[in-house]
């Protein structure tokens, strides 16, 4: 028998562990299980290439909690070790002063360290207890320690080959004396480890749970996809997997299978989701593995920011686990990795537009999301999205931006030669808008997403000679800012006379009134908002920052008086003042309900004064 102290110089180490080590105590578990698995995987190995003798037996690691003696084991029939394996492993491992200790491991990776993970088992325990057989000659060994620097370590009969490590859970920590607890635990961390588990509960089991008992499941599943090559998976393989890690999803667009192993090692399946709706958006979707053991939902700097919005796993044993964001940005690895997932990406939805074009227009509100903010945050991307990026006209066509480009060619150049791109927020409320530029022959396209505001304000600085304008943000025949509106009919003094009349004032919309000759069968009166002011209002309602001022300003509105119309031979003959007004500013408000500006108390004052109007004329 051996006693004898943790080589620790200056202090004693698990209190430096408890408060340092790990920021969630539940990962103690993680870190027991993945020694354990780590432990099996060398067995297969030495048995493999003949260094292990014997039959390996069945290789599974068993987590045993024990509510009556309030302990916790973990059970492997692995590689084992020997007496001496133990000190050097274990006891040796704190061979410095705490600080030291510390400062050798803050930014290792933990998952496969023994030694550290390990001593993981101090932040829930009172006293572990390890008991180990190697798979060579001898008897086997037990090892004890009570979180001072003391041991205990001396040989023992215990005839199995492997490591059972038992727990002694302290008070503080008694949530891990819940079979639930443990179960939740083992599923986050432990759900596709390698090695079966298998999860029992001893000392308040019922007699009617015994029959459950005896027919054991294990708790993970020990091959998914992304250990196994793509030529042997089927779409069902990839939907139910997809279905294993979000039961309540519907089933996703499509899917990009990640295998590299040079320069640095990555798996993993990342899955485009079904979007219905802005709302809908979810980042933190996306699990990070280190060779099959869960470390964490947050991948930001290792998954570009714009494919946050994807799901699945990414697994690499390359990606440092325990360190800081500013570390993770400058990791050569993880600048590799985020990089490569960036362009397997757009290799991926390139292939779709060229192959399965109609399909890939089908996906494009779910698609569109993923490309436009893409395009948006991330240059190289930008390159290849112009070839697959595709806009939705308002008759339903999609075009390329340089298929647009060409069908507009002609009619949607401005007068200093930049192409003009005509949008629309919302078809059915700006429909009349969208209607004038169809009689001129425009093309308008659909931007009716969140991400569009950013996106038009982004592409204009980095598409040249393109502009975007929407299409109420001026009369059509000023939209492209290269033709001159006709004369009106009408004379200097009725022109006056008109803009006298519309000389209007509403509350918190500062109004801007103009006469000019439009087509016939244009409205009497159309309503338009700057392009510039709108778009800054829009940015300071949703941005805030440096243009959150501009939310706070009044909405700028242009009433242009079509002096062609018709209807203004007869109201400009009205001899009753009272009426004229009114039907004036019926008129105006008409305009203004187009742009969704009359609200409150001048939409009910509209739609009172619309019936007195309709009496008047029945009288």
């Amino acid at each position: 028998m051996q006693k004898g102290q943790i080589r620790v110089q200056t202090e004693n180490i698990f209190p430096i562990i408890k408060k340092f080590l790990y920021s969630d105590h539940e990962i103690f578990l993680r870190e027991l299980v993945s020694n354990a698995v780590d432990a099996s995987q060398k067995i297969k190995t030495l048995s493999s290439i003949g260094e292990a003798k014997g039959d390996l037996g069945e290789l599974r690691i068993d987590v045993v909690l024990d509510i009556k003696e309030k302990t916790l084991s973990i059970t492997d029939r692995g590689v084992g070790m020997t007496g001496e394996e133990v000190d050097k492993y274990i006891n040796q491992v704190a061979f410095s002063g705490a600080e030291e200790f510390m400062e050798k491991y803050k930014d290792a990776n933990i998952i496969g360290h023994f030694g550290l993970g390990f001593y993981s088992a101090f932040m829930v325990s009172d006293k572990v207890e390890l008991y180990s057989k190697s798979h060579r000659e001898g008897s086997g060994v037990f090892w004890s320690c009570d979180g001072s620097p003391e041991f205990e370590l001396y040989d023992v009969d215990y005839s199995q080959r492997g490591t059972k490590i038992v727990l002694h859970i302290n008070e503080e920590s008694a949530e891990f004396l819940d079979a639930s607890r443990i179960k939740s635990i083992l599923n986050r961390f432990c759900k596709f480890l390698p090695i079966p588990i298998y999860f029992t509960e001893v000392g308040e089991v019922k007699e009617e749970e015994e029959t459950e008992k005896k027919e054991e499941k294990s708790i993970n599943n020990t091959n998914p996809i992304w250990v196994r090559k793509p030529s042997d998976l089927t779409k069902e393989d990839y939907e139910n997997f997809y279905k294993e890690l979000y039961p309540f999803n519907e089933t996703p667009l499509f899917w990009i299978h990640l295998n590299v192993d040079y320069p640095f090692n990555l798996t993993g399946v990342l899955y485009f989701p079904k979007i219905k709706q802005s709302y809908e958006i979810q980042k933190d979707k996306i699990q990070l593995y280190c060779n099959q053991v869960f470390v964490t939902d947050e991948v930001k700097d290792i998954v570009p920011e714009f494919l946050m919005l994807l799901q699945g796993v990414i697994d690499s044993p390359d990606i440092p686990l325990n360190v800081s964001r500013s570390y993770l940005q400058g990791d050569p690895n993880v600048k590799k990795i985020n990089a490569h997932i960036t362009k397997k990406v757009a290799d991926k939805l390139e292939e779709l537009f060229n192959k399965e074009r109609e399909e890939y227009e089908q996906k494009w509100d779910s698609l569109g999301l993923f490309v436009k903010y893409g395009m948006m945050t991330d240059d190289k991307f930008l390159e290849k999205a112009s070839k697959f990026l595709v806009m939705e006209d308002t008759t339903g066509k999609f075009h390329t931006f340089e298929e647009y480009k060409m069908a507009t060619e002609t009619l949607q150049k401005n007068k200093e030669g930049k192409h003009t791109v005509l949008y629309t927020t919302n078809p059915i409320q700006q429909d009349a808008y969208i209607q004038a530029c169809v009689k001129k022959g425009y093309s308008v396209i659909k931007m009716e997403t969140l991400v569009d505001a950013a996106f038009i304000n982004n592409m204009e600085m980095k598409w040249e000679n393109t502009h975007f304008v929407r299409v109420d943000a001026d009369i059509v025949d000023n939209l492209i800012d290269k033709q001159e509106s006709s004369e009106s009919v009408l004379s200097k003094d009725e022109e006056a006379s008109l803009k006298e009349l519309f000389n209007i004032q509403i509350p918190e919309l500062h109004v801007t009134t103009e006469v000019k000759g439009l087509s016939v069968d244009s409205a009497p009166v159309v309503a338009t908002r700057p392009e510039f002011m709108r778009r800054m209002k829009d940015m300071g309602a949703v941005g805030g920052g440096m243009t959150a001022f501009y939310a706070q300003m009044p909405d700028e509105v242009t009433l242009t008086v079509n002096g062609n119309h018709p209807i203004y031979q007869t109201l400009l003959k009205q001899e009753n003042k009272d009426v004229q007004e009114k039907q004036v500013r019926s008129l105006a408000d008409l305009a203004l309900l187009s742009q969704g500006l009359l609200k409150g108390a001048e939409l009910t004052n509209f739609i009172n004064r619309s019936v007195e109007l309709m009496e008047t004329n029945k009288a």
